[in-house]
């Protein structure tokens, strides 16, 4: 069965840097994008970040300039880069996986953005 295993995350400091990846696996197709949601708590999830095979990206608005999303297709992983973290980036994320018209989600790992 399909599988994301996000690691990474945890506590940041505001103006500081943190870094989520994520594994794709149990699967032979090679997704058609990958990425990232959040949901903070009284709030929808919304896109944080994704990425195609080929490299296209698209991002949400409040994070662009500031996180970069990679991919590694020999892995089928995806990486995160969370630059110039704000209190207001603390949610759940959960990495996202499309294949063949068909949505997957991880478990959420919790971000919490503090002094």
């Amino acid at each position: 069965q399909v599988q994301l295993a996000e690691s990474g995350g945890g506590l940041g400091q505001p103006g500081g840097s943190l870094r989520l990846s994520c594994a794709l696996s149990g699967t032979t197709h090679r997704a058609d994008a990958m990425g990232w949601f959040r949901q903070a708590p009284g709030k929808q999830r919304a896109l944080v970040a994704s990425i195609t095979p080929d490299g296209r990206t698209d991002y949400g608005g409040p994070v662009k300039g500031r996180f970069a999303i990679s991919i590694d297709n020999a892995k089928s992983a995806v990486n995160l880069q969370m630059n110039s973290l704000k209190p207001e980036d603390t949610a759940v994320y959960y990495c996202h996986a499309a294949i063949n018209g068909n949505a997957y989600w991880g478990q959420g790992t919790q971000i919490t953005v503090s002094s």
